[in-house]
Protein backbone atom coordinates (compact mmCIF):
# COMPACT_ATOMS: atom_id res chain seq x y z
CA UNK A 1 0.00 0.00 0.00
CA UNK A 2 1.44 3.62 -1.09
CA UNK A 3 -0.28 6.09 1.37
CA UNK A 4 -0.31 10.41 0.71
CA UNK A 5 -1.88 12.60 3.49
CA UNK A 6 -2.57 15.56 2.32
CA UNK A 7 -2.48 18.09 5.29
CA UNK A 8 0.17 18.44 8.11
CA UNK A 9 -1.47 19.52 11.21
CA UNK A 10 -2.81 18.16 14.19
CA UNK A 11 -4.73 14.97 12.70
CA UNK A 12 -2.21 14.45 9.66
CA UNK A 13 0.39 14.35 12.34
CA UNK A 14 -1.47 11.93 14.05
CA UNK A 15 -1.80 9.90 11.34
CA UNK A 16 1.74 9.98 10.36
CA UNK A 17 2.68 9.02 13.44
CA UNK A 18 0.56 6.01 13.89
CA UNK A 19 2.11 4.73 10.42
CA UNK A 20 5.23 5.28 11.68
CA UNK A 21 4.74 3.19 14.88
CA UNK A 22 3.36 -0.03 12.85
CA UNK A 23 6.14 0.48 10.41
CA UNK A 24 4.74 2.03 7.76
CA UNK A 25 5.66 5.13 5.20
CA UNK A 26 3.73 7.50 3.39
CA UNK A 27 4.30 10.88 1.80
CA UNK A 28 2.75 14.19 3.60
CA UNK A 29 1.48 17.05 1.26
CA UNK A 30 1.87 20.07 3.10
CA UNK A 31 2.54 23.49 1.84
CA UNK A 32 4.19 25.50 4.53
CA UNK A 33 7.59 24.55 4.07
CA UNK A 34 8.52 24.75 7.66
CA UNK A 35 6.01 22.64 8.95
CA UNK A 36 6.75 20.13 5.88
CA UNK A 37 10.54 20.46 7.41
CA UNK A 38 9.57 19.65 11.18
CA UNK A 39 7.51 16.40 10.24
CA UNK A 40 10.30 15.24 7.99
CA UNK A 41 12.53 15.92 11.27
CA UNK A 42 10.49 14.04 13.52
CA UNK A 43 9.14 11.03 11.73
CA UNK A 44 11.45 10.94 8.80
CA UNK A 45 8.63 10.76 6.42
CA UNK A 46 8.97 12.23 2.48
CA UNK A 47 7.07 15.30 2.24
CA UNK A 48 6.20 17.56 -0.90
CA UNK A 49 4.30 21.22 -1.27
CA UNK A 50 2.55 20.22 -4.50
CA UNK A 51 -0.67 17.78 -4.78
CA UNK A 52 0.69 16.33 -7.71
CA UNK A 53 3.07 14.49 -5.36
CA UNK A 54 0.09 12.23 -4.86
CA UNK A 55 0.39 10.46 -8.22
CA UNK A 56 1.95 7.51 -7.43
CA UNK A 57 0.02 6.70 -4.04
CA UNK A 58 -2.82 4.05 -3.76
CA UNK A 59 -4.53 5.59 -0.84
CA UNK A 60 -5.17 9.59 -0.14
CA UNK A 61 -5.96 10.78 3.23
CA UNK A 62 -7.63 14.36 2.76
CA UNK A 63 -6.86 15.77 6.21
CA UNK A 64 -7.78 19.55 5.78
CA UNK A 65 -10.08 21.93 7.01
CA UNK A 66 -13.78 21.53 5.64
CA UNK A 67 -13.90 25.15 4.24
CA UNK A 68 -11.13 23.72 2.41
CA UNK A 69 -12.12 20.22 1.03
CA UNK A 70 -13.87 21.91 -2.36
CA UNK A 71 -10.57 23.30 -3.53
CA UNK A 72 -8.05 20.19 -2.59
CA UNK A 73 -10.68 17.95 -3.91
CA UNK A 74 -11.03 19.74 -7.25
CA UNK A 75 -7.14 19.80 -7.74
CA UNK A 76 -6.21 16.19 -6.37
CA UNK A 77 -9.17 15.12 -9.34
CA UNK A 78 -6.53 15.54 -11.75
CA UNK A 79 -3.54 13.22 -10.04
CA UNK A 80 -5.48 10.88 -8.73
CA UNK A 81 -3.77 7.25 -9.94
CA UNK A 82 -6.77 5.08 -11.00
CA UNK A 83 -7.88 2.41 -8.47
CA UNK A 84 -6.99 4.75 -5.71
CA UNK A 85 -9.04 5.31 -3.03
CA UNK A 86 -10.08 8.73 -1.61
CA UNK A 87 -10.30 9.18 2.53
CA UNK A 88 -11.41 12.14 3.81
CA UNK A 89 -11.24 13.05 7.88
CA UNK A 90 -12.65 16.70 6.58
CA UNK A 91 -15.61 17.16 9.18
CA UNK A 92 -19.10 17.17 7.79
CA UNK A 93 -18.06 16.54 4.14
CA UNK A 94 -19.72 13.86 2.58
CA UNK A 95 -19.23 10.93 0.39
CA UNK A 96 -21.39 12.49 -2.33
CA UNK A 97 -19.63 15.86 -2.13
CA UNK A 98 -16.43 14.11 -3.02
CA UNK A 99 -18.08 12.36 -5.63
CA UNK A 100 -19.00 15.15 -7.68
CA UNK A 101 -15.54 16.98 -7.38
CA UNK A 102 -13.78 13.67 -8.36
CA UNK A 103 -13.36 11.36 -11.64
CA UNK A 104 -16.27 9.23 -12.28
CA UNK A 105 -16.35 6.11 -10.33
CA UNK A 106 -13.87 7.24 -7.58
CA UNK A 107 -13.96 5.05 -4.47
CA UNK A 108 -14.44 7.49 -1.28
CA UNK A 109 -14.64 6.89 2.17
CA UNK A 110 -15.49 9.33 4.91
CA UNK A 111 -14.21 9.36 8.09
CA UNK A 112 -15.26 10.68 11.49
CA UNK A 113 -11.79 10.77 13.92
CA UNK A 114 -11.63 11.99 17.18
CA UNK A 115 -8.55 13.60 18.74
CA UNK A 116 -7.50 10.97 21.16
CA UNK A 117 -6.16 9.37 17.81
CA UNK A 118 -3.04 11.96 18.37
CA UNK A 119 -1.94 9.26 21.58
CA UNK A 120 -3.22 6.37 19.34
CA UNK A 121 -6.13 6.17 21.06
CA UNK A 122 -8.39 7.13 18.11
CA UNK A 123 -12.01 5.91 17.48
CA UNK A 124 -12.77 6.57 13.81
CA UNK A 125 -16.47 5.47 11.86
CA UNK A 126 -15.52 5.11 8.18
CA UNK A 127 -18.40 5.31 5.83
CA UNK A 128 -18.01 3.74 1.79
CA UNK A 129 -19.00 5.90 -1.12
CA UNK A 130 -20.93 4.01 -4.06
CA UNK A 131 -17.79 2.83 -5.92
CA UNK A 132 -15.99 1.85 -3.16
CA UNK A 133 -15.15 -1.88 -3.33
CA UNK A 134 -14.37 -4.01 -0.19
CA UNK A 135 -10.57 -4.10 -0.87
CA UNK A 136 -10.31 0.02 -1.14
CA UNK A 137 -12.04 0.18 1.93
CA UNK A 138 -9.76 -2.11 3.65
CA UNK A 139 -6.91 -0.18 2.88
CA UNK A 140 -8.63 3.17 4.63
CA UNK A 141 -8.86 0.64 7.95
CA UNK A 142 -5.79 -0.23 8.08
CA UNK A 143 -4.21 3.39 7.57
CA UNK A 144 -7.09 4.55 10.54
CA UNK A 145 -6.11 1.44 12.60
CA UNK A 146 -2.57 3.14 13.27
CA UNK A 147 -4.12 5.50 15.44
CA UNK A 148 -6.59 3.64 17.06
CA UNK A 149 -10.22 1.36 16.58
CA UNK A 150 -12.51 1.82 13.50
CA UNK A 151 -15.83 0.87 12.95
CA UNK A 152 -18.13 0.65 9.25
CA UNK A 153 -21.47 2.90 10.11
CA UNK A 154 -23.97 3.87 7.15
CA UNK A 155 -23.07 7.51 6.14
CA UNK A 156 -26.10 8.17 7.66
CA UNK A 157 -25.52 7.55 11.10
CA UNK A 158 -22.46 10.06 10.59
CA UNK A 159 -23.89 12.86 12.56
CA UNK A 160 -24.45 10.57 15.67
CA UNK A 161 -20.87 9.10 15.05
CA UNK A 162 -19.45 12.87 15.66
CA UNK A 163 -22.00 13.67 18.40
CA UNK A 164 -20.98 10.55 20.38
CA UNK A 165 -17.51 9.77 19.61
CA UNK A 166 -16.30 13.01 17.62
CA UNK A 167 -16.95 15.65 20.16
CA UNK A 168 -16.85 12.55 23.15
CA UNK A 169 -13.62 13.38 24.02
CA UNK A 170 -14.96 17.17 25.07
CA UNK A 171 -16.99 15.69 26.96
CA UNK A 172 -14.93 13.58 29.02
CA UNK A 173 -12.16 16.59 29.65
CA UNK A 174 -15.52 18.47 31.09
CA UNK A 175 -16.05 15.36 33.50
CA UNK A 176 -12.70 15.44 34.03
CA UNK A 177 -12.50 19.38 34.86
CA UNK A 178 -15.56 18.74 37.33
CA UNK A 179 -13.72 16.10 39.07
CA UNK A 180 -10.37 18.50 39.64
CA UNK A 181 -12.37 21.37 40.80
CA UNK A 182 -14.49 18.99 43.39
CA UNK A 183 -11.59 17.53 44.99
CA UNK A 184 -9.79 20.70 45.04
CA UNK A 185 -12.79 21.82 47.11
CA UNK A 186 -12.75 19.32 49.65
CA UNK A 187 -9.19 20.18 50.47
CA UNK A 188 -7.03 18.46 48.17
CA UNK A 189 -3.81 19.58 46.42
CA UNK A 190 -5.03 20.52 42.50
CA UNK A 191 -1.71 18.21 41.64
CA UNK A 192 -2.91 15.09 43.63
CA UNK A 193 -6.66 15.75 42.42
CA UNK A 194 -5.67 15.41 38.74
CA UNK A 195 -3.75 12.28 39.03
CA UNK A 196 -7.18 11.10 40.80
CA UNK A 197 -9.57 12.13 38.14
CA UNK A 198 -7.54 10.96 35.40
CA UNK A 199 -6.36 8.00 36.55
CA UNK A 200 -10.25 7.00 37.58
CA UNK A 201 -11.32 7.78 34.03
CA UNK A 202 -8.64 5.62 32.26
CA UNK A 203 -9.29 2.63 34.71
CA UNK A 204 -13.04 2.65 34.26
CA UNK A 205 -12.65 2.64 30.85
CA UNK A 206 -10.68 0.22 30.48
CA UNK A 207 -12.74 -1.89 32.53
CA UNK A 208 -15.59 -1.12 30.34
CA UNK A 209 -13.48 -2.16 27.29
CA UNK A 210 -11.85 -5.28 28.97
CA UNK A 211 -14.51 -6.31 30.76
CA UNK A 212 -17.11 -5.70 27.91
CA UNK A 213 -19.81 -5.75 30.56
CA UNK A 214 -22.93 -3.18 31.03
CA UNK A 215 -21.65 0.01 32.63
CA UNK A 216 -24.78 -0.13 34.71
CA UNK A 217 -23.77 -3.30 36.16
CA UNK A 218 -20.18 -2.24 37.00
CA UNK A 219 -21.96 0.66 38.60
CA UNK A 220 -23.27 -1.32 41.00
CA UNK A 221 -20.76 -3.19 41.88
CA UNK A 222 -19.01 0.19 42.98
CA UNK A 223 -22.67 1.45 44.99
CA UNK A 224 -22.93 0.02 48.23
CA UNK A 225 -26.08 0.57 50.13
CA UNK A 226 -26.42 3.58 52.11
CA UNK A 227 -22.96 4.47 51.07
CA UNK A 228 -21.05 6.89 49.54
CA UNK A 229 -20.85 6.63 45.89
CA UNK A 230 -24.86 6.07 46.35
CA UNK A 231 -24.98 9.76 47.79
CA UNK A 232 -23.11 11.07 45.14
CA UNK A 233 -25.42 9.01 42.48
CA UNK A 234 -28.37 10.41 44.07
CA UNK A 235 -27.14 14.03 43.65
CA UNK A 236 -26.42 13.12 39.89
CA UNK A 237 -29.76 11.53 39.34
CA UNK A 238 -31.72 14.76 40.91
CA UNK A 239 -29.74 17.27 38.78
CA UNK A 240 -30.85 15.35 36.00
CA UNK A 241 -27.21 14.61 34.63
CA UNK A 242 -27.94 11.55 32.54
CA UNK A 243 -30.48 13.56 30.86
CA UNK A 244 -28.41 16.46 30.48
CA UNK A 245 -25.74 13.94 28.29
CA UNK A 246 -29.33 12.94 26.02
CA UNK A 247 -29.36 16.19 25.27
CA UNK A 248 -26.25 17.20 24.95
CA UNK A 249 -25.70 14.87 22.15
CA UNK A 250 -28.86 15.50 20.34
CA UNK A 251 -27.60 19.08 20.22
CA UNK A 252 -24.29 17.73 18.79
CA UNK A 253 -26.03 15.84 16.14
CA UNK A 254 -28.06 18.98 15.17
CA UNK A 255 -25.66 20.96 14.72
CA UNK A 256 -23.51 18.52 12.46
CA UNK A 257 -26.45 18.15 10.48
CA UNK A 258 -26.78 21.71 10.17
CA UNK A 259 -23.12 22.12 9.12
CA UNK A 260 -23.05 18.99 6.64
CA UNK A 261 -25.56 20.77 5.06
CA UNK A 262 -24.52 23.93 4.47
CA UNK A 263 -20.87 22.27 3.12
Amino acid sequence: MSIAIVGGGAMGEAVVAGLVRTGSDAIVIEKRAERAAELTERYGVSTSGELGAIGDADTVLVVVKPQDADAVTREIAAHLAPGAVVVSLAAGISAGFLEARLPGGAAVVRVMPNTPALVGEGMAAVSRGAATDDEQLARAVAVLQACGRVVEVPESQQDAVTAVSGSGPAYVFHLAEALIEAGVVQGLPRATARELAVQTLLGAATMLRETGEHPSLLRERVTSPGGTTAAALRVLDERAVRGAYVAAVAAARERSAELGTSS
